[in-house]
């Protein structure tokens, strides 16, 4: 599962006439918003990258000690803390929150390697025109780059087991859909914005398919039915190349 909320923006906290020197600390903060009466969402600061997430997952694993908590839900770069019962001060609840993220420090998951075949190019690669349009690169180089990266993963959520790859690289980030493929298939290996995964379900989809993959990501007969946990690490291999 994964949350993402806008950031205050200069203008807003131009708005407030906090002192620059202030409004500054202010976006080094992490952002604590409610998710309805019981939860609670923290927002790390700063960029999208791994030391923010290893601090995520530092604060997880300190959060498992609140008795009071009944799930926590890390996801990129943010933290879901859902609560037993309805807080009576949401406030204090926020303020311990953010000393819990400050006082987290940065963990590393030693996880396993997992190797993913793909079938580059193909009927399913319905969006590989418009990146290589986008990227000004040929479709061998997005395939290349695509698999030629190590990637970790942050977080799994939107579907059962779709784990959210990071460490693609910037020459083939492509924002998602504003409209979304209908019936996407599962299997399909997709690039959403900065990220990389693999579709667990067929159905609706915005990332942006370059290939697929036979290897089942999600099996819920399994003891452990996701193949993908946070901190494991990723590699991509080109099976099959299609133009």
């Amino acid at each position: 599962m994964t949350y993402l909320l806008p950031q205050p923006t200069d203008s807003s906290l131009n708005a407030l006439a906090k002192p620059p020197r202030i409004a500054s600390a202010m976006q080094h903060q992490a952002h604590i918003s409610t998710i309805g009466a019981r939860a609670f969402l923290l927002e790390a600061p700063g960029d999208f990258d791994l030391p923010a997430q290893r601090r995520i997952w530092a604060l997880a694993h300190a959060l498992r000690q609140w008795d009071e908590l009944s799930e926590i839900v890390p996801g990129m770069t943010n933290l879901l803390a859902i609560f037993k019962t309805t807080p009576e001060d949401p406030d204090a609840v926020m303020a311990r929150l953010r000393d819990a993220w400050e006082q987290a420090e940065s963990i590393d998951i030693k996880g396993k390697t997992i190797e993913i075949g793909v079938h580059y190019g193909g009927e399913h690669a319905i969006d590989l025109a418009a990146l290589c349009d986008r990227s000004g690169l040929t479709d061998r180089e997005v395939f290349r780059l695509h698999h030629e990266g190590t990637y970790t993963v942050f977080a799994l959520g939107s579907a059962p087991g779709f784990g959210y790859l990071h460490g693609l690289d910037p020459r083939i980030h492509m924002p998602r859909k504003t409209v979304p493929s209908l019936r996407m298939a599962r299997g399909c290996v997709t690039i959403g914005g900065m990220q990389t995964g693999v579709a667990v379900l067929t159905g609706p989809n915005g990332w942006n398919s370059i290939g697929f993959s036979d290897l089942q990501m999600f099996d819920p007969t399994a003891a452990v039915p996701a193949i993908m946990a946070p901190g494991d690490t990723v590699r991509f291999l080109p099976e099959r190349i299609e133009l």
